[in-house]
């Protein structure tokens, strides 16, 4: 019992001062307001975020994380039900992590080469008679990078529900005179159903977080909650105010997180769920 002690001691001490204590840092600050030199409670830095810029900002965020999920799910279903069928599904499945090793801002700054107005897709387009277009610096890029970034969390849980698919019930149905359609509506897609919420969470939740995207990707023109949050921290030294906001966005991740799994409880599902 000593030897399996340490291990859960140090992953306590870890999560104590990695996870605990920033998290009630960020608690004391979005709560409070300096006043003369003085930590005061307060809901300002709430009552200042609920106002209609931020919101504007905040539902900004949300319609960009919405839509490219939903995108990466029309992407990333036929796409892993395609790899989970061939013999040498493992390989594919590797094929699409390598990008993953790399680095995150170096995956992302590659778009600015393609999308550029002078890069490979515009001389593509320039070279068949369509001409330039304004690939950058919009909510298209954005949600290019995080479609391309976001992906595989999209794809692995689905393949790793289809790869548990009992197919019995699909030659079930078949038998039963079901067409393709109806099999797939009423047999396949709710037994994988825990890997598309495990997906779904999995997307969202970088995508309405994420500042690197729309930094290098939007420019100066479009600002998501991920960059009000850096810019508190990193420019604007309002601490007060970006925890505040990072709570807000804490609460509607958990939020979210608790919604896919109570989904995927009550329909009794397994395969997917990391």
């Amino acid at each position: 019992m000593k030897r399996f002690k340490l291990p859960v001691i140090v992953y306590g001490l870890w999560a104590i001062f990695f996870i605990l204590v920033p998290l009630l840092l960020i608690l004391l600050l979005g709560f409070s307001i300096d006043e003369s030199g003085k930590t005061v409670f307060s809901l300002a830095n709430f009552k200042r975020f609920f106002s209609p810029i931020y919101l504007s900002i905040l539902w900004a965020s949300f319609k960009l994380a919405f839509f490219s999920t939903l995108i990466c799910l029309l992407i990333g279903y036929p796409f892993a039900w395609f790899i989970a069928k061939k013999k040498n599904s493992d390989f594919y499945m590797i094929l699409i992590m390598i990008p993953m090793w790399m680095n995150f801002l170096l995956r992302t700054y590659a778009w600015l080469t393609l999308l550029g107005r002078n890069g490979l897709v515009n001389s593509f387009l320039v070279k068949i008679g369509i001409g330039q277009l304004e690939l950058m610096y919009n909510n298209f890029s954005i949600m290019v990078g995080m479609v391309y970034n976001y992906l595989p969390f999209m794809i692995l849980p689905i393949f790793t529900a289809i790869t548990k698919l009992d197919y019995g019930y699909i030659e079930a149905g078949y038998d039963l005179g079901a067409t393709p359609q109806e099999v797939f509506r009423k047999v396949i897609f709710p037994l994988t159903k825990g890997g598309v919420i495990t997906g779904i969470t999995m997307t969202f939740i970088p995508a309405i977080s994420t500042f690197v995207i729309s930094q290098l990707l939007g420019g100066n023109n479009i600002n998501l909650i991920g960059n009000i949050i850096e810019q508190q921290f990193r420019y604007t030294g309002d601490w007060n105010f970006g925890s505040a906001i990072s709570i807000v966005l804490i609460i509607i991740i958990l939020v979210l997180i608790k919604f896919s799994l109570q989904n995927a409880d009550e329909d009794g599902i397994e395969g997917g769920i990391i």
